[in-house]
């Protein structure tokens, strides 16, 4: 008997209050590239191509609790980036190094506007909607 999940989705779904874009080169990935003048490292504008737009969430790294992987499992390890974002399982598949723009958040403006690369797509899948890791890129 699988275990239905489908009632957890629609509440996980439900704090997807963020309205996200993903982006990805149109020419493969490309690394971001350094801002002379404010000294971050940005993602490159020319070639990029929206792949998708809708709902998510971006959480500050320990408001989603992780687990540690099983013997033997492959996962990804902690990491030392700063954010994480949920995105619905009808979301299509990311790819490490594409960008992520916040368009609007409903629970922190601050969000707003900022976009981050993908630093590890492998975090987890829990039926009920894709974890990411991300990097900003101010």
């Amino acid at each position: 008997m699988a275990l239905d999940l489908s009632g957890v989705r629609r509440v996980v779904e439900g704090i997807l209050e963020d309205e996200l874009e993903l982006w990805r080169d149109s020419g493969g990935t490309s690394p971001p590239v350094l801002n002379e003048e404010s000294g971050a490292l940005v993602q490159r504008e020319e070639g990029q191509v929206m792949v998708w737009a809708g709902p998510g969430a971006i959480l500050r790294r320990g408001q989603l609790a992780g687990a540690p992987p099983l013997a033997g499992a492959v996962a990804a390890l902690s990491t030392t980036t700063t954010y994480q974002a949920l995105l619905p399982l009808a979301a299509p598949p990311v790819a490490k190094d594409d960008g992520l723009r916040v368009a609007r958040s409903a629970r922190d403006v601050e969000l707003e506007r900022l976009r981050f690369r993908v630093a590890d797509v492998d975090v987890g899948t829990f039926v009920v909607a894709r974890v990411l890791l991300l990097e900003p890129l101010f």
